[in-house]
């Protein structure tokens, strides 16, 4: 079915004095070529202030620019989603590999928050993961719940920690990664984020679980300091083992000239990583609380949970 469509809102700055609606949307937008966009104006799906948008029409600063994205067929998506824990303060569920968290690009409705919303009212996402990561995602349900996590995040007081399959056989088993990371140019998309020398300070500290000589890959678990966008493809990639399968990232942590050739973009998936545990202190009382979620069989150890996929989390 159709979702509803979508109305995208942009507001014109200085920056922008003199510049065509055209120009504006090709620029902002380069996701689309710029007949593509002159098409979507001549249709009239775009506005200046509420009046339909000539493509030639010369911008001002302070004015209003919408584009009426008419209703579209989404991709398919997995929603076996499961409940890890919950509370009347808390709700963890275990996301599957291919499931977007928030609305964005081709996803409006086919997404996590529309799946966990449509059972709990009133919930909000405390953090997000990667379209093609699974695992953990944590929802506040009240309003100390929100206070009290987003403080926690602010000051790293909320321990994250994941799976995930690397290329490579790490020399050393424990390792930090100190990594900048912040946006860098993209000739399809405004930016990407990867490696840069200019970016956020950005903190991973990771162990090797196990090294497979034969295929040359190892399983590595990571606990994260600070919530980068992508932060631990990137990071892995930095150091010289970035995750198996992973379609945009290569050694170095930027995306590849293969990646940039081929539209990859940062949610499309292929890479081996879950999201399997959760350590905070409870939003009501502060008492240690861990949620974890058994990773899926292809990131387990050898004679670890052999069949993950049908246990679902837990939490103490």
């Amino acid at each position: 079915m159709l979702n509803e469509g979508w109305t995208y809102t942009d507001h014109v700055t200085a920056a922008d004095r003199g510049r065509t609606a055209l120009d504006f949307y090709a620029c902002r937008y380069p996701h689309s070529a710029p007949h593509l966009w002159r098409e979507r104006l001549e249709q009239g799906l775009a506005t200046i202030d509420g009046r339909v948008a000539d493509p030639e029409a010369v911008l001002e600063p302070g004015q209003v620019l919408q584009y009426h994205r008419p209703p579209w067929r989404e991709p398919e998506v997995p929603t076996d989603v499961t409940v890890a824990y919950e509370d009347q303060d808390l709700l963890a569920v275990v996301k599957p590999s291919g499931l977007a968290v928030l609305p964005g690009g081709e996803f409006l409705k086919n997404t996590l928050l529309t799946i966990v919303t449509g059972l709990y009212s009133g919930v909000a996402p405390v953090h997000r993961l990667g379209r093609g990561t699974s695992g953990l995602v944590l929802f506040a349900r009240s309003g100390r719940a929100r206070r009290a996590l987003a403080a926690a995040l602010r000051e790293r007081r909320l321990g994250k920690t994941y799976r995930a399959l690397v290329e490579g056989l790490p020399a050393t088993s424990d390792f930090r990664i100190e990594q900048p990371i912040g946006r860098l140019f993209h000739p399809r998309l405004t930016h990407v984020y990867g490696a840069a020398a200019d970016g956020a300070d950005s903190i991973s500290d990771g162990r090797v679980l196990h090294r497979d000589k034969v295929s040359c890959r190892s399983l590595v678990e990571i606990g994260i300091q600070t919530g980068r966008p992508h932060q631990i493809r990137i990071h892995m990639a930095a150091f010289g083992h970035p995750l198996v399968g992973d379609p945009l990232y290569g050694v170095g942590g930027r995306p590849t000239r293969k990646a940039i050739d081929d539209r990859v973009v940062p949610g499309d998936g292929g890479y081996q990583l879950h999201a399997m545990r959760l350590e905070l202190g409870h939003p009501a009382d502060g008492r240690p609380l861990t949620i974890q979620a058994p990773p899926p069989p292809i990131l387990a150890l050898p004679g670890e949970c052999p069949d993950c996929r049908r246990q679902g989390g837990n939490g103490r």
